[in-house]
């Protein structure tokens, strides 16, 4: 067997656009300063030594009061309430919110409090940025309020908007599935690239099936189909919550895509849906993370994600065994799987495919952006 390494950063040469071209500045460094025009916009409104008189005020109004222990450090504060009262500014607003989501440890405190207050003014985030002086109704205080209060405790920004970009697509989300995240995208990429090579030497008529499995919100189908529309695309996934917010999601989205949804454990509902070796991709980003690791995530992902999506026994590995196994019943002659992996697992997948699959007639293990596994390719 045959296994080619590559870096994603030279793996695909493909004619969509790349995901750091799809994502926008929301995700770049939370201390990066508003474009220039912003910043002349609200220095029309606020000098220098105005913003250091609001920073201070809403700081302590955020605290309450700071005291301070016999070694100089802050006393634990986390349980005094935090408010806005109604006819609170913009910049005030995000001011006190940044300081309070900082103070109890969230790691992108001022990103974070833009987001949830353009998600509750109903306005693009960087609108905030001219309109420092507009002064919050007391309905809109109170929904701050409450969301930034909720994210203090860590539940994740995507379950308070409800909202999730993945591949230039808005997708709805809540505490039924999975958020999906950017890495995945990489998974998405190679899909469409082999797409395209198999579009090249199939006969007129003839249409490409593909299976997501473990479909979540239906992210990777949906991605994938909005850019194939001629695809067939069947989803499964063993939480009927899953599937509602899936069918949710295409219904929203377009309800022309050709993506068929199906409840059940893997490739286990397809048997009276799809003919035996009528598939030409299989795609699967499965639970993945360890059982120790898994008591060790983060608290946002950790006490509020599905924990079905995300844990997969001792070694993370036994949703993906089980799909190796299953998938050659299904799998057209020189149909390709690709699976999405943890960071630390390429060598332990690889050896899997071994024992499984020694007679495989491609293997690829592919990293991420980071340079970390990430993504396999399996031609059985």
């Amino acid at each position: 067997m045959a296994i080619l390494r590559v870096n994603a950063g030279i793996a695909f040469r493909s004619r969509w656009p790349s995901s750091s071209q799809r994502r926008e500045s929301i995700q770049h460094s939370t201390t990066q300063a508003p474009t220039a025009q912003a910043e002349e916009k609200v220095g029309q409104t606020q000098e220098s030594n105005s913003l250091l008189a609001l920073n201070q005020a809403a700081s302590m109004s955020a605290k309450g009061h700071i005291a301070v222990n016999s070694d100089g450090q802050d006393a634990q504060w986390l349980n005094i309430v935090w408010t806005l009262t109604p006819a609170t500014t913009v910049g005030r607003a995000l001011v006190s919110a940044t300081e309070r989501l900082r103070d109890v440890g969230i790691d992108t405190p001022q990103l974070d409090a833009q987001v949830i207050l353009a998600y509750v003014l109903k306005r693009a985030r960087s609108w905030l940025f001219a309109h420092h002086d507009h002064k919050l109704s007391a309905e809109e205080a109170e929904a701050y309020t409450d969301l930034i209060i909720r994210r203090s405790h860590h539940e994740p920004v995507a379950y308070l908007t409800r909202c999730k970009e993945f591949y230039g697509v808005e997708f709805y989300v809540d505490s039924r599935v999975l958020i999906p995240r950017p890495e995945t995208e990489l998974l998405v990429d190679a899909v469409l690239n082999q797409i395209e090579m198999f579009s090249e030497e199939m006969a007129i008529g003839e249409h490409i099936h593909m299976l997501d499995v473990g479909t979540g919100c239906g992210a990777i189908a949906v991605a994938v189909a909005t850019n194939c529309p001629e695809l067939k695309v069947y989803a499964t996934d063993v939480s009927p919550d899953a599937i509602a917010v899936a069918r949710e999601n295409i219904k929203r989205l377009d309800k022309r895509l050709q993506i068929t949804l199906l409840e059940g454990d893997l490739l286990s509902p397809l048997a009276n849906k799809v003919d035996l070796n009528r598939v030409d991709i299989i795609a699967a980003n499965l639970p993945y993370i360890n059982t120790t690791d898994y008591g060790t995530l983060e608290p946002d992902v950790r006490d509020f994600e599905p924990k079905l999506a995300l844990e997969a026994g001792p070694d993370g590995l036994d949703a993906i065994h089980r799909l190796l196994i299953q998938a050659p019943g299904v799998l057209k002659r020189g149909g390709v799987i690709f699976l999405e992996i943890g960071s630390d697992q390429g060598a332990a997948v690889l050896d899997l495919i071994q024992e499984l699959m020694p007679n495989a007639a491609f293997v690829n293990l592919r990293q991420d952006y980071n340079g970390r596994d990430r993504l396999v390719t399996i031609v059985p």
